[in-house]
């Protein structure tokens, strides 16, 4: 299922636009902060070493990583409660190998490997430790993500600070010309403004929202290992019910009793009918 993470985007327009509302409040002229020389000391310098810092195809993910905070393919943690209930009464009245069947619509690679090594009778010890190794790789490529923009945050305010020593030497080489001041003092101040407002608007949020899906989809796969294991015991699907429900935070259950009750009206419905 595609979600769109509104709130992400909505926070940078926001704390942009009372930036900028601030700005206009203060009497300020809006064409004063655009500095094209600025910009390019502030972001290009930082992307730059942002390259030395990481290897090309670490930095082939930042497009990939960023379109994460904004838009996810997901399965709900209700949906995968449902699924799993279907696929234990499913093995329990006709067995194991017709959960085969199931595998075309699993489309997360995680849960279709682990469905089919159940299937093919992998013991639980080895399924446990190769899905636990995916789970460490996936943590991994994870924590890159949240380097890569969390360093970005750190390099452009000090970009922004090397774009202010820039200023100041321009400065100082024409005090002897008023009209040279200007400009000096433009991309001494702004190329700081530019660096504090990347790093604490953008980059650094990004990361933390990153690390905040991280959890959620480590805690979605480890949910999908017990309940991988316990559907290869032969568990009852009840008992598997309550024991997925245990991972559920309290929102999350009364979402699930919320959609159970209307579960159940709509069997009365046509019950009735």
């Amino acid at each position: 299922m595609r979600s769109y993470d509104i709130l992400s985007a909505g926070g940078a327009l926001f704390g942009g636009s009372l930036v900028v509302a601030g700005i206009i409040i203060q009497g300020g002229d809006l064409n004063a902060f655009w500095n094209p020389a600025g910009l390019m000391i502030t972001v290009g310098g930082s992307l730059g070493a942002l390259m030395v810092n990481f290897r090309m195809a670490e930095m082939k993910t930042v497009l990939q990583v960023t379109r994460k905070v904004f838009i996810r393919e997901e399965e709900s943690v209700l949906d995968l409660h449902a699924r799993f209930v279907t696929l234990a009464q499913k093995a329990r009245r006709e067995g194991l190998l017709v959960l085969e069947d199931e595998l075309d619509e699993i489309k997360d690679p995680f849960f279709r490997n682990g469905l089919q090594m159940v299937i093919d009778g992998f013991e639980p010890d080895n399924i446990r430790n190769i899905l636990n190794a995916e789970l460490s790789s996936l943590e991994a490529r994870h924590e890159l993500g949240q380097n890569l923009f969390r360093t970005w945050g750190s390099l452009s305010p000090a970009f922004g600070m090397i774009g202010t020593l820039i200023g100041l030497v321009m400065m100082l080489a024409e005090l002897d010309d008023p009209s040279a001041i200007g400009p000096g003092m433009a991309v001494a101040l702004l190329t700081t403004f530019y660096g504090v407002l990347l790093a604490n608007l953008i980059f650094n949020p990004i990361a933390g929202k990153l690390a905040i899906y991280s959890d959620e989809e480590v805690r979605m796969k480890e949910i999908i290992l017990e309940a991988l294991l316990a559907l290869q015991s032969g568990i009852n699907p009840r008992l598997l019910q309550e024991q997925i429900k245990s991972y559920f935070s309290p929102q999350e259950k009364k979402l699930l009793e919320e959609a159970n009750k209307r579960s159940e009206e709509e069997e009365d419905e046509l019950i009735d009918v």
